[in-house]
Protein backbone atom coordinates (compact mmCIF):
# COMPACT_ATOMS: atom_id res chain seq x y z
CA UNK A 1 0.00 0.00 0.00
CA UNK A 2 1.15 3.47 -0.44
CA UNK A 3 2.83 5.93 1.91
CA UNK A 4 0.74 8.37 4.74
CA UNK A 5 2.55 11.27 2.75
CA UNK A 6 0.74 10.03 -0.59
CA UNK A 7 -1.91 11.19 -2.15
CA UNK A 8 -2.59 7.37 -3.22
CA UNK A 9 -4.64 5.51 -0.96
CA UNK A 10 -4.88 1.70 -2.86
CA UNK A 11 -2.93 0.27 -5.58
CA UNK A 12 -2.76 -3.18 -6.43
CA UNK A 13 -1.84 -5.16 -9.69
CA UNK A 14 -4.91 -6.78 -11.27
CA UNK A 15 -5.71 -9.75 -13.71
CA UNK A 16 -8.71 -9.45 -15.87
CA UNK A 17 -11.33 -12.48 -15.64
CA UNK A 18 -13.69 -11.24 -18.08
CA UNK A 19 -14.42 -8.15 -20.26
CA UNK A 20 -18.33 -7.47 -21.42
CA UNK A 21 -19.30 -10.65 -19.99
CA UNK A 22 -22.99 -9.65 -19.90
CA UNK A 23 -22.95 -8.36 -23.19
CA UNK A 24 -21.51 -5.18 -25.47
CA UNK A 25 -23.82 -2.57 -24.22
CA UNK A 26 -21.71 0.49 -25.86
CA UNK A 27 -19.17 1.24 -29.27
CA UNK A 28 -16.26 2.34 -27.01
CA UNK A 29 -16.85 0.99 -23.53
CA UNK A 30 -16.47 -1.98 -21.91
CA UNK A 31 -16.80 -3.68 -18.56
CA UNK A 32 -13.94 -5.40 -16.96
CA UNK A 33 -14.02 -7.79 -14.28
CA UNK A 34 -10.99 -8.62 -12.57
CA UNK A 35 -9.11 -10.18 -9.28
CA UNK A 36 -5.80 -8.17 -7.35
CA UNK A 37 -2.70 -10.30 -7.50
CA UNK A 38 -1.79 -9.21 -3.28
CA UNK A 39 -4.85 -7.88 -1.47
CA UNK A 40 -7.64 -10.63 -3.37
CA UNK A 41 -9.49 -7.62 -4.63
CA UNK A 42 -12.67 -7.52 -6.98
CA UNK A 43 -12.51 -5.27 -9.54
CA UNK A 44 -15.09 -4.29 -11.93
CA UNK A 45 -14.93 -1.63 -14.24
CA UNK A 46 -16.57 0.78 -16.71
CA UNK A 47 -13.42 2.06 -19.85
CA UNK A 48 -12.89 3.25 -22.62
CA UNK A 49 -11.54 0.67 -25.07
CA UNK A 50 -10.29 2.84 -27.30
CA UNK A 51 -7.48 4.66 -24.54
CA UNK A 52 -7.12 1.78 -22.79
CA UNK A 53 -7.16 -1.74 -24.93
CA UNK A 54 -7.40 -4.75 -22.77
CA UNK A 55 -8.19 -8.89 -23.44
CA UNK A 56 -9.08 -11.25 -21.14
CA UNK A 57 -6.33 -12.29 -18.93
CA UNK A 58 -4.13 -9.05 -19.68
CA UNK A 59 -2.29 -7.68 -16.20
CA UNK A 60 -2.45 -4.24 -15.49
CA UNK A 61 -1.93 -1.59 -12.41
CA UNK A 62 -4.63 0.22 -10.40
CA UNK A 63 -4.16 2.71 -7.83
CA UNK A 64 -6.83 4.99 -6.59
CA UNK A 65 -5.53 8.24 -5.47
CA UNK A 66 -7.01 11.42 -3.86
CA UNK A 67 -5.48 13.88 -5.74
CA UNK A 68 -3.12 13.96 -8.75
CA UNK A 69 -0.30 15.77 -6.46
CA UNK A 70 2.77 13.73 -5.91
CA UNK A 71 3.25 15.03 -2.31
CA UNK A 72 -0.14 13.96 -0.82
CA UNK A 73 -2.34 17.25 -1.61
CA UNK A 74 0.07 19.67 0.92
CA UNK A 75 0.39 23.42 -0.12
CA UNK A 76 3.17 24.32 -2.30
CA UNK A 77 2.60 28.00 -2.60
CA UNK A 78 6.23 28.35 -1.07
CA UNK A 79 7.82 26.87 -4.30
CA UNK A 80 9.56 28.52 -7.19
CA UNK A 81 7.22 28.27 -9.88
CA UNK A 82 9.29 26.07 -12.53
CA UNK A 83 7.63 26.87 -15.77
CA UNK A 84 9.18 23.92 -17.47
CA UNK A 85 6.69 21.59 -15.04
CA UNK A 86 3.91 23.98 -15.72
CA UNK A 87 0.61 22.95 -18.25
CA UNK A 88 -2.49 25.13 -17.94
CA UNK A 89 -4.36 22.62 -18.56
CA UNK A 90 -3.71 19.95 -15.21
CA UNK A 91 -6.85 18.95 -13.52
CA UNK A 92 -5.29 19.39 -10.07
CA UNK A 93 -5.23 23.22 -10.52
CA UNK A 94 -2.00 23.66 -9.67
CA UNK A 95 -0.29 23.46 -13.38
CA UNK A 96 2.58 20.88 -11.88
CA UNK A 97 3.35 17.41 -13.07
CA UNK A 98 1.56 14.65 -11.19
CA UNK A 99 0.75 11.11 -10.51
CA UNK A 100 -1.36 11.14 -14.27
CA UNK A 101 1.93 11.43 -15.50
CA UNK A 102 3.23 7.48 -14.63
CA UNK A 103 -0.25 5.96 -15.62
CA UNK A 104 -1.84 5.60 -19.09
CA UNK A 105 -5.36 6.12 -18.18
CA UNK A 106 -6.73 8.52 -15.92
CA UNK A 107 -10.31 9.16 -14.61
CA UNK A 108 -11.62 11.72 -12.19
CA UNK A 109 -14.77 10.57 -9.91
CA UNK A 110 -16.49 10.86 -6.44
CA UNK A 111 -17.09 7.83 -4.05
CA UNK A 112 -20.76 7.61 -3.70
CA UNK A 113 -21.35 4.45 -2.33
CA UNK A 114 -19.76 1.95 0.32
CA UNK A 115 -21.12 -1.71 1.82
CA UNK A 116 -20.40 -3.24 4.59
CA UNK A 117 -20.90 -7.42 3.86
CA UNK A 118 -20.18 -9.87 6.17
CA UNK A 119 -17.46 -9.80 8.60
CA UNK A 120 -14.85 -7.49 7.17
CA UNK A 121 -15.35 -7.91 3.07
CA UNK A 122 -16.94 -4.20 1.99
CA UNK A 123 -17.58 -2.81 -1.33
CA UNK A 124 -16.71 0.96 -2.52
CA UNK A 125 -18.46 2.26 -5.28
CA UNK A 126 -17.68 5.37 -7.69
CA UNK A 127 -18.42 6.94 -10.36
CA UNK A 128 -16.43 8.77 -13.23
CA UNK A 129 -18.87 10.68 -14.99
CA UNK A 130 -21.33 7.63 -15.75
CA UNK A 131 -18.85 5.05 -15.93
CA UNK A 132 -18.70 3.15 -13.02
CA UNK A 133 -15.78 1.01 -10.33
CA UNK A 134 -16.52 -1.34 -7.90
CA UNK A 135 -13.78 -2.77 -5.17
CA UNK A 136 -14.57 -5.77 -3.20
CA UNK A 137 -12.44 -6.90 -0.46
CA UNK A 138 -11.03 -6.84 3.29
CA UNK A 139 -11.95 -3.49 4.98
CA UNK A 140 -8.46 -3.33 6.23
CA UNK A 141 -7.23 -1.96 2.31
CA UNK A 142 -10.02 0.43 1.83
CA UNK A 143 -9.71 1.82 4.92
CA UNK A 144 -8.72 5.16 3.04
CA UNK A 145 -10.64 4.78 0.38
CA UNK A 146 -13.89 7.77 1.75
CA UNK A 147 -17.53 7.97 1.10
CA UNK A 148 -18.54 11.23 -1.12
CA UNK A 149 -14.66 11.90 -1.20
CA UNK A 150 -13.51 12.85 -5.38
CA UNK A 151 -11.38 10.01 -6.64
CA UNK A 152 -8.87 9.23 -9.60
CA UNK A 153 -8.77 5.83 -11.12
CA UNK A 154 -4.90 5.45 -12.38
CA UNK A 155 -4.12 2.21 -14.89
CA UNK A 156 -1.12 1.34 -16.73
CA UNK A 157 -0.21 -1.87 -18.28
Amino acid sequence: MASTSSSIVFDDIFTTDAIDKDGKKFDRVSRLYARSKNYDMDLTLDYNTELFPLTNGDSFAMALASSLSRDGGASADGEDGEDKDRDVWRPDGKGRIGLEEDYDYVMYGKVYKFDTGSSDVVTAYASFGGLLLSITGSYRHLTNVVLGDPVYVLLRQ
